[in-house]
């Protein structure tokens, strides 16, 4: 027999809670339906996922509010996003940029509230622009109003809602995220004299997902965004939800049950609702997060990111070629999409790359100990600034990532040449009291980079604006090429990407070398690409 959308919910709530809380089982399906009933907005095609560009932003540092970020669709579309992710927009304190949410129901009132908000996602749905935010569905602030009633008594309303300990003896091996900012998983809460868990600030309270009224809560929350109009939605920290003794509490059976749920509880109110896992882990635990296609739709590409950079550090192609031959071997559902990109808004992670990349990368491109992350298991910085201040090396990075098979992202700013803003760093570093050296790369949208942009044709702006809008250009007006699987290789230092469809080609040439190279009879300067359609 076919399974029923509620015989596939009824079965994945007893994959995580067995035939407990059947109360509570039966509360979601019932919130489902009345969800249903409601939503107004389905997009025209619900792969729209896969193809396209996404554009990466902070509301306030990009534009303001909502009202400023409408005025700036222009310059978006101009450029051919067809996807805008919104980084944090959250109510919170704002220790994490917005990754410490106060209330998940809420947009922050500086950048105009829920009203603003959908004013801009209806805007955006008007140009043909689907609209993602980000949310950390594993932990919460310490301000939230579930943690402030729980850390007041053992016998508090939400006190199940988070992780307590008598002492730290717990959950042992699982790992430190943030080493060197935060030094240990369990913070003191001094009037329940016990210890709270937490995997990134001190100030970012686990959820706990064995409770299941957190999961309905989570989902009663997001769905209501989606009837609202949300195109989808970043799962952020999605490996950590569940938690055992004896494990690192990364990646378990119940984690995917968890996000199968969330994926069949969206399929049934709306179809087109994507789900994108943030998971920085090895390839074979990332596709993992794809499940059979019945899980995430979208996850990062983060194996593949750091290649580019050892590609370009080492003048050579192979370490790109290899990863992808690596990923290729992977089994991808047809409906799932990597997002691939080359600098977000988090650092150069170089936590699975060997020791001895690891130890390449810093000599390359940690130009000041300042931009160390992790202990060196990171790399902050502007793209700009990464790639020596070089248009040339920098377009160069974006034609490899257009050559590859996913959907490309481009963080605000980079698109003129931003710059680290060593100012903004310095600032929230001082206010936080945090030494995060990734708010060099988290500052405000520099304005005079895209005056330069628009206006000065001998500048880098100009140089980087106008030859990445040619390659999206590229891309948009052919979708069925950039939909079609490529194949690659490596030749005289030079990373070439071919795909093929109905009698079209297009080879993407990629010269990582300081030298001229020449590949297939296209002639090639030091640090240079080339695109032959045919």
């Amino acid at each position: 027999m076919t399974e029923t959308p509620h015989d596939r919910i009824e079965r994945l709530w007893t994959d995580v809670y067995g035939t407990d809380h059947p109360e509570k089982r039966a509360e979601l399906l019932d919130l489902l339906e009345e969800r249903r009933e409601n939503v107004a907005y389905t997009p025209d095609e619900t792969d729209w996922y896969q193809t396209g560009v996404v554009y990466s932003l902070y509301v306030d540092l990009f534009a303001d509010d909502f009202d400023g970020l409408v005025e700036k669709l222009d310059y978006l579309e101009d450029l051919g996003v067809t996807v805008v992710w919104l980084l944090p927009v959250l109510e919170s304190p704002m220790v994490d940029q917005g990754f410490d949410v106060s209330d998940f129901t809420r947009v922050r009132e500086e950048l105009g509230g829920n009203d603003a908000f959908l004013e801009f996602v209806e805007a955006a749905h008007d140009r043909g622009i689907k609209v993602v935010f980000d949310v950390p569905i594993n932990h919460s602030s310490d301000q939230h109003r579930w943690f402030q009633n729980a850390r007041q008594s053992q016998s508090a309303e939400y006190r199940d809602y988070y992780i307590w300990n008598d002492d730290t003896d717990r959950y042992e091996e699982a790992r430190l995220l943030l080493k060197g900012v935060s030094d240990s998983n369990w913070t003191e809460n001094e009037p329940t004299d016990d210890y709270y868990f937490h995997r990134f600030y001190d100030v970012q309270p686990d959820l706990n997902y064995e409770n299941p009224d957190v999961l309905l809560e989570m989902l009663r929350i997001l769905t209501r965004w989606r009837v609202q109009g949300v195109d989808g939605f970043r799962l952020d920290a999605a490996p950590f939800l569940w938690k055992r003794e004896g494990t690192n509490c990364e990646n378990l059976p119940e984690t995917h049950a968890i996000l199968k749920l969330f994926r069949a509880a969206f399929e049934y109110v709306a179809e087109g609702t994507v789900m994108i896992a943030e998971a920085n882990l090895e390839p074979d635990d990332v596709v993992e997060y794809f499940g059979d296609g019945d899980e995430c739709h979208v996850a990062y590409n983060f194996p593949l990111m750091p290649t580019f950079f050892l590609a370009l550090a080492e003048n050579d192609p192979t370490y790109v070629t290899d990863e992808l031959a690596s990923l290729e071997s992977l089994d991808v559902p047809a409906s799932a999409q990597w997002f691939t990109f080359l600098r977000v808004h988090d650092e150069l992670t170089l936590e699975f790359v060997s020791p001895a990349e690891r130890q390449l990368l810093n000599d390359a491109y940690l130009e000041d100990e300042r931009w160390s992350f992790r202990e060196g298991e990171g790399i902050s910085g502007r793209l700009y600034n990464l790639l020596d201040e070089d248009p040339d090396r920098v377009l160069l990075a974006y034609s490899m990532l257009f050559s590859v098979e996913g959907t490309p992202i481009v963080y605000y700013g980079d698109e003129v040449g931003m710059e680290n803003d060593e100012a903004f760093h310095a600032e929230m570093n001082e206010r936080l009291g945090y030494d995060d050296s990734r708010y060099l790369h988290r500052g405000p949208f520099d304005e005079d980079r895209k005056r330069a942009a628009m206006t000065e044709e001998g500048s880098d702006a100009h140089a980087i604006w106008t030859g990445l809008g040619e390659m999206i250009e590229t891309r948009t007006d052919n979708p069925d090429l950039f939909t079609a699987t490529p194949t690659y290789r490596a030749e005289n230092g030079v990373f070439v990407s071919t795909r093929e469809t109905a009698g079209r080609r297009l080879s993407i040439y990629n010269n990582v070398t300081p030298e001229p190279r020449t590949v297939d009879g296209v002639e090639l300067d030091g640090f240079d690409y080339a695109w032959v359609l045919e």
